[in-house]
């Protein structure tokens, strides 16, 4: 089983197939979210004490902080579809 790993920054990868959203932190709702996840404890803080600049939510409902743009890690995202990886674009079993 192969997993195509999505770079997030600072040598941190995700499985590109669990993503479910990449989003900008800049909103009242993301930092509820943000905040939501720290109390259920599904909170992942890979900025390594940067900014956050994007929320990456999961499959799992885990919450993923980077410190790379969200435009960033979507054209990212983007490349390993059009590199002709269909499991990224394949639903979730």
């Amino acid at each position: 089983m192969e997993q195509v790993l999505l770079n997030i920054g600072f040598g941190n990868t995700v499985v590109a197939e669990r993503v479910v959203a990449i989003l900008s932190p800049n909103s009242s709702p993301m930092k509820r979210v943000k905040d939501e996840a720290r109390e259920a404890r599904s909170l992942i803080d890979v900025t390594h004490g940067r900014k956050t600049r994007a929320i990456i939510i999961t499959d799992s409902n885990h919450v993923i902080l980077s410190a790379i743009q969200a435009e960033t890690v979507s054209s990212r995202f983007e490349a390993l579809i059009k590199d002709g990886d269909e499991k990224v674009t394949e639903p979730v079993k």
